[in-house]
């Protein structure tokens, strides 16, 4: 089956949006489920938000025509990468989930923030370029 997302070469067929993506899709299908009521209006909605402003950053970067604008953008979804990080740890901490689920989730994270930084320095190498 033909994936509909990389049907063009656009942010969607990063490998930084995409591992953002894989990011959201764990908060959404394992984190958000286990969270008690209590937390609807805290954790819950931080954690929608942080996950889905990742990818949402990158797209909105990405249809920038300025290399500084498209480096802010995904510095903006790094930032929120680095917010997602504390949420696994935190709903361990609050006996939310156990080791395993949280474990899982550090390793997704651990890898979105390295492609963006490669997209940044890309960024920053093609931007020193046009400026010499």
């Amino acid at each position: 089956m033909i994936d509909p997302y990389h049907l063009n070469k656009d942010c969607v067929s990063l490998e930084a949006w995409q591992a953002c993506r894989s990011v959201k899709r764990y908060f959404y299908q394992k984190i958000l489920p286990l969270l008690p009521q209590t937390e609807k209006h805290n954790l819950n909605i931080q954690i929608r938000r942080a996950s889905i402003s990742t990818t949402a950053d990158i797209a909105e970067g990405y249809g920038r025509n300025h290399f500084l604008e498209r480096q802010h953008f995904f510095r903006m979804a790094r930032g929120s990468i680095f917010e997602l990080k504390d949420h696994p740890i935190s709903c361990h901490d609050l006996h939310y989930l156990d080791a395993e689920i949280r474990d899982e989730g550090m390793v997704l994270i651990g890898t979105a923030p390295q492609n963006l930084n490669g997209y940044i320095r890309y960024l920053q190498k093609n931007c020193q370029q046009v400026q010499d």
